[in-house]
């Protein structure tokens, strides 16, 4: 099947103190993507999952710009498609928060992926409104390959991954393969909120579509909870979710953006580069991945901490 990543690239300084995620607005947007039904890269319903990412992108004043190529995947050639939506800013750095809008392709039952693929889209869309108008990863690294030949990688300066956030018992780990100061400015940030029953200590490692972008070398980032009953099984609907869960990685992603940013700046300062009071925000859609399962959790003996892979 295909992944189709979403990320938000945000400039340094953009946000202002007043930004509140509205989880009542996120499950809105949920609840219209589940209603679509299965969304595999591919298909008529990703069309029409395309069509409703844009017109509320457009309903917030940002227009959606195609990044489109075929790519081959294990099951086939398939047409791919990144959105990508900028809100500008007087500087070009940018920090990407992603996520993905499709489903994995089952056959054997109905899979609507309300938290696995629903959850991420629906969040970055909230986000979208709150800031509008003020191998498997084909679709992260593509995206860094554009960045790296039209030259805009160089202003990417952190990546934030969501993915599968609408669990109704959240509990999201730290994961391993991600850039450690940026796990633990999250991980302090759901701690000052008194949000660590859901941002655990427990550690694991991933394999996401945060690697392409780690290997550019850009800090990165992946919330995600992976301890979830209805995980790739047609129980993956709306009765496993919760707006609840979006309001926890929502007031904790706003809540970190500050301390993440005033590190970027003084990264930026000490390696002589002035930064200004506003840089560029990007919305990015990616139609991504092809693939068989798409995540393996590894349970490990009590000692020793899990370990996420995918296998393909």
């Amino acid at each position: 099947m295909a992944k189709a990543l979403l990320a938000l690239a945000l400039g340094i300084q953009a946000m202002t103190p007043s930004a509140k995620f509205d989880s009542g607005r996120a499950w809105e947007h949920l609840r219209q993507l589940v209603a679509i039904g299965p969304r595999p890269s591919g298909s008529s319903a990703i069309e029409q999952t395309r069509k409703y990412i844009r017109e509320q992108l457009a309903a917030n004043g940002l227009t959606a710009v195609d990044q489109a190529w075929d790519d081959q995947t294990p099951l086939d050639k398939v047409h791919m498609v990144n959105l990508v939506a900028t809100i500008p800013g007087a500087r070009k750095e940018r920090i990407v928060i992603a996520g993905h809008y499709d489903t994995k392709l089952y056959r054997q039952f109905r899979f609507v992926g309300a938290s696995d693929g629903g959850s991420s889209a629906a969040f970055l869309l909230e986000l979208a409104r709150e800031w509008g108008g003020t191998d498997n990863t084909y679709g992260s690294r593509h995206y860094v390959d554009a960045a790296k030949r039209d030259g805009s990688l160089a202003t990417l300066k952190a990546l934030i991954l969501v993915d599968m956030i609408g669990d109704r018992d959240l509990d999201i780990r730290r994961d391993t393969n991600s850039t450690p100061w940026l796990t633990n400015v999250i991980w302090e940030t759901a701690r000052r909120q008194n949000l660590d029953d859901y941002f655990i200590t427990d550690s694991t490692r991933i394999e996401d579509d945060h690697l392409p972008f780690l290997a550019a070398g850009i800090p990165s980032v992946d919330i995600i909870d992976l301890d979830y009953e209805a995980w790739h099984t047609a129980k993956d609907s709306l009765d496993a979710v919760s707006a609840r869960s979006l309001q926890v990685v929502g007031d904790v992603v706003l809540g970190a953006l500050p301390t993440i940013e005033a590190h970027l700046s003084k990264t930026l300062v000490l390696t002589g580069r002035r930064v200004g009071a506003r840089r560029s925000y990007k919305i990015l859609r990616a139609n991504a991945r092809m693939r068989a399962p798409r995540k393996k959790l590894i349970h490990p003996p009590a000692t020793m901490p899990a370990t996420l892979t995918e296998a393909h």
